[in-house]
């Protein structure tokens, strides 16, 4: 099994300790803005929990039917934490033996574990937009309150803000290291099976 280069080792465990910050940073923030709320609203996600003002927010939600938020409904709180310290375990392993086909297998396993991640996001955003009570206090015919993925969205009166936060930040820039290392790799390795014209 071919080796990769030191640089592409050290980079691989430099994406590891990224994946090692996102546990002592926020994952995603989702923040509202709202005239009577003028400080704003701040929902901060983790690896493991949900902080911020989600009592405030809670009760908001009550009103026009949306569910209320609790860690304990959602079983990913208690997979991440595992599936991150996997990546940092494997990261770290793999910049010490220095396997070219472990990089390539771990850089897919990390875009299509994003991928898998991004679409969970999204989902669990749209259960709570449009699944709401029928009998909530404020009732808009044809509205869904689902938060934007990233980005702005207005919400009635809200304005609702989604983007990463610290530990997403992390996140993103370990899987794009170990990206870009895997094309450096593969492009390295296409060019010492290219025979030279003398």
């Amino acid at each position: 099994m071919k080796k990769i280069h030191n640089y592409s080792a050290i980079a691989v465990a430099i994406a590891a300790l990224c994946f090692l910050a996102t546990f002592k940073f926020p994952f995603w923030v989702i923040y509202l803005t709202a005239p009577q709320y003028p400080e704003g609203l701040t929902l901060y996600i983790w690896l493991h929990k949900v902080s911020g003002d989600v009592e405030i927010i809670n009760g908001l939600n009550h009103y026009i039917g949306m569910a209320i938020i609790d860690e304990t409904q959602f079983p990913e709180f208690d997979i991440l934490p595992y599936a991150i310290g996997f990546m940092v375990g494997a990261g770290l392993l793999i910049a010490f033996l220095r396997k070219k086909k472990l990089l390539f297998f771990y850089t897919i396993f990390l875009v299509l574990f994003s991928i898998l991640a991004i679409y969970d996001f999204w989902h669990w955003e749209y259960q709570y937009g449009h699944n709401l009570d029928p009998d909530a206090a404020i009732q808009v015919p044809g509205m869904s309150y689902q938060p934007p993925l990233i980005g702005f969205k207005q919400l009635l009166n809200f304005g609702a803000y989604s983007f990463p936060h610290g530990g997403g930040f992390f996140y993103i820039s370990g899987v794009v290291i170990c990206c870009i290392a895997s094309i450096l790799e593969w492009r390295r390795g296409k060019k010492q099976l290219t025979p030279k014209i003398r």
